[in-house]
């Protein structure tokens, strides 16, 4: 298969010398399997081993024009299917996924490096989810009607077009479906381009989509680099929406480009959300949860707690519990069931995580755990991208490492003395996409949450989403809503229609 470098700034890759095994990933347009029209191909590697998995198509603007002409042309037939007849379409992919979910699972570990218990619970189950929620959501959809005492508004749904849905590599296929399914249920086509460096279980999708027979150009998927494919999708001319998941630095280059053809756009961005722990709260249970805010993911979720804020007068005995948690976690093989951190995305990804670490002692803090490579990790996983839980005291809350977005198992601590102390930390950054609140005073709890310059709070949990609820941050965050009805009206033209009588 030969040695082609993905030209993506990467290190010279790692490649298993048995290519006869690796596979070859396709874009899918207008229903059939294609390669680039470059015909240059990027390699997927492991996180947890560093050799080569896959081979991606690194696709031009060429497949992209290809993928846009596909779902316009096939836009028009879609549309005009009812409501009841693409949710039914929506519950035939459901169904297929859920066949093959730990098929799912297991490239979804594979590829990202991640535990197996946690793709399975996660990705697989949520990417299910996704498509039978927005079936439900669609089927019940109900335009709304505004009487006046002379006329009749009524207000009535359009497909936005042809969708650009752009997504990351930390939750490849859950992040997809999230955007694929609602986009479909409202009569859109779709032109999806995956993360390239995790792009297995959105070559899946497609399989399953190709199986279940939709339609020729109603979903159509192009692999390759945010440069080459990302951005000829943001900037196409008949192109009419963009949903972008992505760290903030891209997402302003995405709204740029998207915004000189006036496209409709949602941008979800990164975080660095702060965990405030009150002196009430009850230990034994908050302890699991913090970890887990942290930690889920390698850390790799936008909503991880990164920032943990602790009241003086626990500070000392919160820390000592939250170490022993910590410390306990076991880091490995994430095939193995009892494993509940696993390798990072990719060696550069994991250079950038270390260089924080580096900064955080330069700017004056402790590490308190972790900050090096794992012991015991097995010989055949040297080249992966490991990292253990790290744990740091000592910085100041404005300091870059306590402000800047990580992506990685690193977390910060800091006392607080009140409440107005606490929201001034947690306010204290350019981000604000969600946060946690552990106290067992809910009103507190509730009023601390509305302090907080966010788009999301829990209070005594974290992560515990309701699918009907907007989903989104404010500041650097990001821009409008999804989740429930947000994106059905997301996907979708509102257009007023007044019936006068008089």
């Amino acid at each position: 298969m030969g040695d082609e470098c993905c030209n993506s700034g990467c290190k010279p890759c790692l490649l298993d010398p048995d290519d006869g095994d690796i596979p070859d990933l396709l874009n899918y347009i207008d229903g059939e399997f294609t390669t680039a029209a470059s015909e240059e191909w990027l390699n997927d590697l492991s996180p947890v081993t560093g050799m080569r998995i896959a081979r991606v198509p690194n696709s031009n603007e060429d497949d992209i024009d290809a993928a846009v002409t596909a779902a316009r042309s096939a836009l028009p037939e879609w549309a005009a299917f009812s409501r009841e007849e693409r949710a039914t379409w929506l519950d035939k992919i459901a169904d297929a996924l859920e066949v093959r979910s730990e098929e799912v699972a297991q490239l979804e570990s594979l590829d990202t490096g991640k535990p197996i218990t946690l793709a399975r619970s996660v990705d697989a189950a949520r990417s299910i989810a996704n498509f039978r929620f927005f079936a439900e959501q669609v089927r019940e959809f109900t335009p709304e009607t505004f009487e006046m005492t002379n006329a009749t508004n009524h207000v009535i749904y359009k497909p936005v077009g042809v969708a650009g849905l752009i997504t990351p590599w930390n939750l490849p296929l859950y992040l997809l479906s999230w955007k694929v399914a609602p986009a479909l249920a409202m009569g859109n086509t779709v032109v999806a381009k995956p993360s390239e460096l995790t792009p297995m279980t959105a070559s899946l999708l497609a399989e399953i989509i190709d199986d279940v027979g939709l339609p020729a150009g109603v979903f159509n998927l192009v692999h390759g680099t945010g440069i080459n494919a990302g951005s000829a999708l943001t900037s196409h001319h008949d192109v009419d929406l963009i949903s972008f998941t992505g760290g903030t630095a891209t997402g302003a280059a995405v709204a740029a480009s998207a915004a000189s053809n006036f496209k409709k756009l949602s941008l979800e961005l990164g975080g660095k959300n702060a965990t405030i722990v009150c002196a009430d709260a009850d230990l034994d249970a908050t302890i699991p949860g913090v970890v887990r805010a942290g930690f889920l993911n390698q850390g790799q979720v936008c909503l991880c707690g990164s920032r943990i804020l602790i009241e003086e007068s626990i500070y000392d005995e919160f820390v000592g519990k939250f170490l022993t948690a910590v410390n306990d976690m076991p880091v490995g093989d994430p095939s193995d069931p009892d494993t509940t951190l696993g390798a990072l995305v990719s060696s550069d990804h994991l250079e950038k995580v270390m260089s924080y670490i580096t900064l955080s002692q330069e700017e004056g803090g402790r590490i308190l755990a972790g900050g090096n490579k794992p012991e015991g990790i097995p010989e055949q996983f040297a080249n992966g991208n490991w990292l253990s839980p790290t744990v740091i005291e000592g910085l100041s809350p404005e300091s870059r490492c306590a402000t800047e977005e990580i992506f990685g198992p690193v977390v910060t601590l800091h006392p607080f003395a009140d409440e107005e102390e606490a929201l001034a930390i947690a306010n204290a950054t350019d981000y604000g996409l969600a946060g946690s609140v552990w106290t067992r005073d809910l009103e507190k709890g509730k009023r601390i949450a509305e302090g907080i310059d966010t788009g999301m709070v829990w209070v005594n949990t974290w992560l515990h989403r309701d699918l009907r609820t907007p989903f989104g941050g404010v500041k650097h965050s990001g821009v409008g809503r999804e989740g429930g009805r947000w994106s059905l009206s997301f996907y979708s033209h509102a257009v007023n229609i007044c019936l006068y009588d008089e």
